[in-house]
């Protein structure tokens, strides 16, 4: 009992030393829906990654400390050029984003000339400089489809994504990359099956980067801002949810009527988990880490953001579900 009242002083006090150094930095901390509950309760904006970048564009801060992982942190420097952009934790990275190479998605490409790029935001922004034009999990079917003209498209990296865009856009080739989320890939059609026998009035709610016979289980597919407003919507009192288990914390405290159920206790992300609150008082302090993109580089995969914005009929600085 001791020690937990001193691990609640120890949060509270932190908590109170961060904001008042953000007051002094003019500085704005965005935080993803799967970052840890404390790190969450400091947050100026939550969302899904893409989001948090656009929002972060309406800012009047001069910093953003970004507690997610670096591609994420990337695409906030992309999209705010004259913000000091910061990631708590250099070493807090995306091993779906590190399973594809510029090389090899090169030597794809030369495979099939005629075959434009769809990138996941999921992705580093060299990659996204490759690639024709950048997608979300909330809108990749919708832009799959706006390449009309385009009869087969290279889907890049996660190929659980990109499958269930196949089963959406039949009339097209997908061709998929061999990469995935090692988070979602870890729940089974055996958990949600399990866990639905215990409540058979949950209603199953996927993300799309799970494998194909999680979501042929489920009864909604889409990204994490999408679950947040379908459960929000929804008469329905449970829910299995099938995403990293941060999220559960946002839809517990905005929805205290309804049940929660996780399929399996690892759906955990440690990359995501890797921001607390001591690093995010060090970042803050010592204003690290910064992240940057070359600017070459920071402008070719901003057009496969603009692009992406413009077939989604979204304008600049618009907020957009992502992850």
């Amino acid at each position: 009992m001791l020690r937990m009242d001193s691990d609640k002083r120890y949060k509270e006090d932190l908590k109170s030393k961060i904001a008042k150094l953000k007051e002094e930095k003019k500085a704005v901390i965005i935080v993803h829906n799967y970052q840890r509950d404390e790190v969450q309760d400091i947050a100026d904006i939550t969302g899904d990654s893409l989001a948090l970048s656009q929002a972060a564009v309406k800012t009047d801060a001069k910093v953003i400390v970004f507690c997610g992982v670096h591609f994420m942190a990337e695409s906030a420097a992309i999209l705010n050029p004259d913000k000091l952009v910061l990631l708590p934790v250099k070493e807090a990275g995306c091993p779906l984003a590190d399973m594809i190479t510029l090389e090899k998605l090169r030597a794809v490409k030369g495979k099939y000339p005629d075959a434009p790029v769809v990138c996941y935001v999921n992705t580093t922004a060299a990659i996204k400089a490759e690639s024709d034009i950048c997608c979300t999990s909330s809108n990749a079917v919708n832009i799959v489809r706006s390449l009309e003209d385009k009869k087969r498209v290279i889907f890049v990296p996660d190929k659980n994504l990109g499958k269930y865009v196949q089963s959406k856009v039949p009339d097209k080739e997908i061709i998929l990359w061999e990469g995935f989320c090692p988070t979602h890939i870890k729940v089974q059609e055996e958990h949600i099956r399990k866990v639905k026998d215990l409540h058979p009035n949950a209603l199953v709610i996927a993300h799309p980067e799970c494998n194909s016979e999680v979501l042929d289980k489920s009864d909604v597919v889409t990204s994490t801002g999408g679950m947040i407003k379908y459960i929000k919507n929804s008469d329905r009192k449970k829910f299995i949810i099938a995403t990293e288990s941060g999220l559960f914390y946002k839809l517990k405290k905005d929805n205290i009527d309804k049940e929660f159920f996780l399929p399996t206790e690892q759906l955990i992300c440690p990359n995501m988990k890797l921001n607390t609150l001591g690093w995010v008082y060090h970042s803050l302090e010592f204003l690290e880490y910064k992240v940057s993109v070359p600017q070459d580089i920071a402008k070719r995969a901003k057009l496969t953001l603009d692009r992406m914005l413009e077939v989604s009929g979204e304008p600049s600085g618009s907020a957009i579900s992502g992850v």
